[in-house]
């Protein structure tokens, strides 16, 4: 099982060491170390371990809180192969997707950012969905259109993080069940690949055919 842990620690020498060496007692293996932010004494990081299938997460969380000022913000699954660079491989195949580029990137989603699921829609009421991946619910719950990528957490606990899509009058929703809510490092980088996927060729004579075919349906 491939898992990603959200800690909070003390910004000092030897606090991670003494993570890495709780977490190797307790059996996991960590393959991917991100540090999110920095700062006020404090850092915030994402591990990337593989744990055992027949053991319980509660394992690593309760390891964890055995050393001191550690806080374990979140334990979520994930399919972000650890040490490479997913949305460089996406774009890539993006740019031959033809119609299938924003559907390619929709189902690309939950992978690169430890997901649960995504989906595009018209940024005018009622939405209409144009794609969404694989376990997104039949019902998206839209929130309300942010005038530049944010994130959020709905009343009903789910995570998302929202996006427009100006050019091609949509709105792109990415939500996390599990987990902790999407961290600004997170949406920085979603701004990034989405501003890099609206300048690629029939991007957007792509989904205007895509739109014309939901119209019609």
């Amino acid at each position: 099982m491939l898992l990603r842990l959200r800690i909070a620690l003390p910004d000092r020498p030897g606090s991670l060491g003494q993570v890495t060496r709780v977490l190797g007692v307790a059996g996991a293996d960590i393959t991917q170390i991100i540090v999110l932010e920095r700062g006020d004494g404090r850092a915030v990081d994402d591990l990337t371990v593989f744990w055992p299938d027949s053991e319980p997460r509660e394992r690593l969380v309760e390891s964890l809180r055995g050393v001191e000022g550690v806080e374990v913000e979140g334990v979520w699954a994930t399919r972000e192969a650890p040490g490479t660079y997913p949305e460089l491989e996406i774009l890539k195949y993006i740019t031959t997707a033809g119609d299938r580029a924003l559907a390619t990137l929709i189902d690309s989603m939950p992978v690169l950012f430890s997901a649960d699921w995504a989906a595009a829609g018209t940024e005018r009421e009622p939405h209409t969905v144009i794609h969404s991946s694989w376990r997104a619910p039949e019902q998206i719950p839209f929130p309300e259109i942010p005038a530049r990528p944010t994130a959020t957490t709905l009343d009903s606990g789910l995570h998302v993080s929202a996006a427009p899509l100006p050019p091609l009058a949509l709105v792109l929703v990415l939500a996390r069940a599990a987990g902790p809510a999407f961290h600004r490092i997170e949406v920085h980088r979603l701004t990034r690949i989405l501003e890099i996927f609206l300048t690629l060729p029939a991007v957007e004579r792509g989904v205007a055919r895509q739109l014309r075919k939901a119209a019609i349906d």
